[in-house]
This record gives C-alpha cells, sequence and structure tokens, in this order.
C-alpha cells in the first residue's frame, strides 16, 4: 500500500492531536458491548431505509439560528444542496464536506431502490450533531432518532458520520 491509498489512522491521528494540544488523557471512544443492534428480519432488497448524520441544518432561517446542536430532520426530496459542518470537529486539513453525499448518500440510495437492491428510502433523513456527551446521545438523541425513523417506517438506518 502507498501512502497515497494507506487508510487515515484516525484514532492514532486523534490521539497525536489531543497529546499536542496539551491534554493528559486520551480521548475516551465510547464502547457498548451490549449495543442493541439486530440482524434484519427481511432482506435488505425489502427494507426501508432511514438515513442518519452527524452534519448540522444547513439553513439558519429553516432550523433557527447558530446551528443548535439537536436532532434534527429534512425531507430526502429534494436533498439538500449543503449541511452545516463548520461548528463539528473534522480534521479540515485532510479532506473537506463539500460532498455532501460522502455524509449523506441519498442519490447512492436512491440509485440502489431503483436497482432493486434497497427496498426503498425513508422520506426523511436526520441529523444528530454531536455533543460529544456519551449520555446525551443515549438518553437523549438516539431514542429521539429512533422514534423518527419509526415514524418514517424504516426498518433499518444507514449511521453517516461526518
Amino acid at each position: 500500500m502507498t501512502t497515497d491509498t494507506a487508510p487515515v489512522r484516525y484514532i492514532e491521528r486523534t490521539r497525536a492531536y489531543y497529546r499536542a494540544l496539551g491534554y493528559a488523557k486520551d480521548y475516551v471512544w465510547a464502547s457498548h458491548a451490549d449495543v442493541p443492534f439486530a440482524p434484519l428480519r427481511k432482506p435488505v432488497a425489502d427494507c426501508r431505509i432511514g438515513l442518519v448524520t452527524t452534519a448540522s441544518a444547513g439553513d439558519p432561517a429553516v432550523h433557527g439560528p447558530g446551528h443548535v446542536r439537536q436532532v434534527w430532520s429534512g425531507p430526502v426530496a429534494p436533498p439538500p444542496r449543503e449541511l452545516f459542518t463548520a461548528n463539528l470537529a473534522w480534521d479540515k486539513e485532510s479532506t473537506h464536506t463539500r460532498d455532501r453525499e460522502s455524509f449523506l448518500p441519498i442519490e447512492t440510495v436512491s440509485a440502489l431502490v431503483s436497482e432493486g437492491r434497497v427496498g426503498g428510502l425513508a422520506a426523511h433523513f436526520h441529523g444528530v450533531p454531536t455533543e460529544y456527551s456519551q449520555r446525551k446521545t443515549l438518553d437523549d438523541d438516539a431514542p429521539q432518532v429512533l422514534r423518527r425513523l419509526r415514524d418514517d417506517g424504516a426498518d433499518a438506518a444507514i449511521l453517516c458520520p461526518l
């Protein structure tokens, strides 16, 4: 593997970054041995898929000023041109977020639906901009997203972190 094709060692890079900032302790990555994932009860070709991203809403006029970090939803049709990502921590030197499809693949899943490989796409996608709180994610955000996915009739979700 050449340096052009080698994977980004994200966890190692994040540890080095925090150490360079002077943090004495490494970031603690979430780990859940009892995650409530379950096998699909039917083939993906028969499933309606929901999309979940960590990006924020792109239009402050619609979603409020200051891009508040809270669970929000938007229609998949028409797909949003862009979402707000500047308030989130990501490696802005190595990558960009101009390709909205890379973190909210509406067109890709729609193409899979057209090909018969996926049963359908839920009418809404859901945003969960992180507040870097595992407690808030588990206690507040995850139940909201699950309710919204179920309201849309989703059988499964693709989690698309930024």
